[in-house]
């Protein structure tokens, strides 16, 4: 697993999906400053890094959850990465979305999904988990049986962590955070000293002294 790690983190960083910027940070909605930025919808639209995202989760479902019965993509970034990969199994798929709607039947849940099935939902990046397990949430209101989750990457936040074992879902990703870090500094995306002030971001992003480191 660790050279999936390697190869996805490698793929990321060359497309832009994952953009390391740590003297100039990100803002994000909740006013955080942030030294990366993460875009794995690029990953739609680059076919070689795609192909070995997808081969990559459909390997993480069969290795940790083989007895999934269906897959559930999150709205919207996870929805086309469930797609594909239901695809390469035969596995029914479905997505949650953000809200009801407000029209027609007022579904949240799209696709057929029977009481009791076991479940792994999709996503593409776990920053705090809290919108990933508000999904699980839903699905489990339904009845379901969730089983786990599955991302190409996740940061690997300590509140991620808690919220995660609070709720007992077990995630497994791709690529985390970690690993690109190593693979950006081999690389020469970022200067080897960038690298700790990235990982005191990634263990409290509320902190924000590592914009001086």
């Amino acid at each position: 697993m660790n050279n999936i790690k390697k190869t996805v983190a490698e793929g990321l960083l060359k497309i832009g999906a994952v953009f390391l910027r740590p003297e100039q940070p990100f803002t994000w909605a909740s006013g955080i400053k942030s030294p990366i930025y993460c875009d794995n919808r690029l990953t739609l639209t680059a076919p070689e890094v795609r192909t070995k995202v997808e081969e990559g989760l459909v390997k993480l479902v069969r290795e940790h959850f083989p007895e999934c019965e269906v897959l559930m993509g999150t709205a919207t970034a996870g929805i086309a990465h469930a797609a594909i990969m239901a695809h390469i199994t035969g596995l029914p798929m479905g997505y949650v979305r953000s809200g009801a709607k407000d029209h027609g039947r007022a579904n949240r849940i799209e696709g057929r999904l029977e009481k009791g099935q076991k479940v792994v939902v999709v996503e593409d990046l776990i920053s705090t988990a809290k919108s990933s397990l508000e999904v699980v949430d839903a699905l489990r209101e339904e009845g379901a049986d969730v089983i786990g989750m599955v991302s190409i990457f996740t940061y690997g936040m300590q509140k991620a962590k808690e919220r995660l074992a609070e709720a007992e879902v077990k995630a497994v990703s791709l690529c985390d955070l970690d690993e690109l870090l190593d693979v950006a500094v081999e690389e020469g995306y970022i200067p080897a000293a960038a690298k700790t002030g990235i990982l005191a971001f990634r263990d409290d992003p509320s902190d924000e002294s590592w914009i001086n480191k």
